[in-house]
């Protein structure tokens, strides 16, 4: 431990700690742009790029930036002295010199953090204004849109993506006034290994990066008399949603979001949990199946097999593995077999034709709304599901139609496709489609009940985590990863003969669906994502129905129409296959 002075402070702080970390310790509040830290579950990135965390060290000539800077013995350090106060300004100055003045329309109006900093500065003319600015393109994905006259490369979005997605599908590029983040060689982002993950949605401080809006599609449907509009809500919206109006992080928010929904004009408000229910059907056969085969020594049974839920991760190694394409489930994401089943199962029940029903999934995820792009998931061009919104759109849809979020009373999902089981409430947190599988798994594979229903052992945040899991006399191992990077460690093993799980869970966002890019801005506060992920179990714990395979619906949905898990109609419309698509 050393010993310093920070305005004053005395401060006691390990060595290897930054002088932007060590003023946190005493409430001292540097700004910064570039800087954002999620521990144990995010980026670190500290590139100095922005200059606006400067501070005046005794005995030094220049000024050193605070993120990037370690603290020494005996250091006295001033983090608002004149000289410091004057830099920031003109750096900050120079920043604004060269970014567009449209913040009344800009999609991070009230959230961008250039915002808050000009008004922390208290700035109140713009002395470079009258200046040349860099003329940058704006690309539109099914994902993400790229506003790159906005970019005033902190590199948040590089460093998140090489460092903790692994992808690397954005970099510095060229060089003086004509530089821009984005692909090399000023590709676009689907000419790249782009997962459409969204993290770096997640963590761009101003409007350079933003999810594609569907607002206007999903209001001119909602007010069409020809269509009939059905909504669908993943597991982690219900743990986010609330911090849009003001509520605690973990908050759970299930009922007045249901209430809102319908209030909008949704024709009927369903939950993916079903989905996921159904996922673990399919996914835990598919697993039994396997094991099975491997047990009675077929050698050509890939193991480990892999979840298949998450859309980033399935973009992610179709990219970069297409010789292990094997190995993660056929299984569709829980959204997607919704989504067949809505358009085939439900509509012909209500007597809704396929062309006149559009099925709307509510997601904290941005690769979602590439995943509906995909032709595998459509019948003559027409999606099993329509598009997607993230959590942060359905607020503002919710604050645009007048409603008054907190005072909404509680209402309950339509049926039959809105019960759910425990085991899916907690799909949306890194570890939880493992326990949910296995909870399944078990007592299909052993014929037993389940002593207990939880599997502590798979619960946490590290990003990889492995258990041993006695299955009836079987010693069946699993590992648990999130992030991108993580995965890749993991793939790589695989691929030189060094993986030895029969199970693995991969979720491409930092703590799983809790921390997608469309969820509310967490900026950096890892405190946020625990709440999240302890709402999701305190919902599966509140659950009488705790196993996907005690639901009643599903039983009656696999009973009435789908038959036996993996087989027959289950298998031609909740599975699908993979394929290479390396960027040449």
């Amino acid at each position: 431990m050393i010993t310093l002075t920070i305005d004053r402070h005395v401060v006691v702080v390990p060595a290897n700690m930054t002088i932007l970390e060590a003023a946190t310790t005493v409430n001292v509040d540097i700004p910064t742009l570039c800087h954002i830290d999620l521990e144990g579950t995010c980026v670190k990135s500290n590139p100095a790029s922005c200059r606006l965390c400067v501070v005046e060290v005794e005995g030094r000539g220049n000024l050193v930036p605070a993120c990037a800077t370690q603290c020494r013995q005996g250091m006295v350090v001033h983090t608002s002295s004149p000289r410091v106060l004057r830099a920031r300004k003109t750096v900050a100055e120079l920043i604004l010199s060269d970014h567009p003045n449209d913040c009344l329309t800009c999609p991070k109006c009230s959230d961008c953090e250039l915002q808050r900093l000009v008004r922390r500065l208290n700035f109140r003319v713009t002395p470079y204004n009258d200046g040349e600015r860099s003329v940058r393109k704006i690309e539109i994905t099914p994902a993400i849109t790229r506003d790159m006259s906005k970019c005033i490369y902190c590199r948040r979005c590089e460093s998140v993506c090489n460092e903790v997605q692994s992808v690397g599908a954005l970099g510095a590029v060229g060089r003086g006034f004509g530089t821009t983040i984005g692909p090399a060689f000023d590709k676009e982002l689907g000419q790249t290994n782009c997962t459409y993950c969204g993290q770096c949605v997640a963590v761009c401080p101003v409007g350079a990066l933003t999810e594609r809006d569907y607002a206007e599609e999903l209001i001119a449907d909602i007010t069409s008399p020809d269509k009939v509009v059905v909504a669908q809500t993943a597991p982690a919206v219900r743990y986010a949603l609330g911090e849009e109006f003001g509520l605690k992080p973990g908050a759970s928010v299930t009922g007045k979001m249901v209430t809102a929904l319908k209030d909008m004009g949704f024709d009927y408000v369903f939950d993916t949990d079903f989905g996921a229910d159904m996922t673990i059907m399919e996914e835990g056969a598919e697993i039994i199946d396997r094991l099975k085969k491997f047990m009675a020594g077929d050698k050509s049974v890939k193991l480990p097999i892999m979840t298949s839920c998450c859309p980033a991760w399935v973009n992610f190694y179709e990219h970069e593995y297409p010789d292990l394409l094997q190995h993660p489930s056929s299984a569709k994401s829980p959204a997607q077999m919704f989504g067949a089943v809505a358009k085939t199962y439900w509509a012909e029940k209500m007597g809704i034709p396929r062309d006149k029903l559009v099925v709307v999934s509510i997601m904290p995820c941005l690769a979602k709304k590439f995943e509906c792009n995909r032709p595998e998931f459509a019948v003559d061009g027409n999606p099993d599901v329509d598009y997607s919104i993230s959590t942060r759109e359905l607020a503002a849809l919710i604050r645009r139609s007048n409603i008054n979020f907190d005072r909404l009373p509680d209402s309950d999902f339509d049926r039959p496709l809105g019960e759910s089981s425990g085991a899916a409430a907690i799909f949306g947190t890194t570890g939880g489609v493992m326990e949910a599988a296995l909870r399944t798994v078990y007592e299909e594979f052993t014929g037993k009940t389940l002593p207990r229903v939880d599997f502590d052992e798979v619960r946490g945040l590290d990003g990889f985590r492995e258990a041993t899991i006695d299955l009836g006399g079987f010693p069946l191992k699993v590992a648990v990863v999130h992030t991108l990077s993580n995965a890749r460690m993991v793939m790589d093993k695989l691929r030189a003969g060094q993986l030895d799980y029969h199970v693995v869970e991969v979720m491409a966002c930092p703590g799983g669906c809790i921390g997608g890019a469309g969820q509310p801005y967490h900026h950096g506060d890892s405190s946020v994502l625990r709440a999240r992920q302890r709402a999701a179990y305190a919902e599966d714990a509140g659950k009488q129905l705790r196993k996907s395979h005690d639901n009643p619906d599903i039983q009656r949905l696999y009973k009435d129409f789908l038959g036996k898990p993996l087989h027959g109609k289950a298998h031609e419309l909740l599975h699908t296959t993979y394929s290479d698509k390396t960027i040449k």
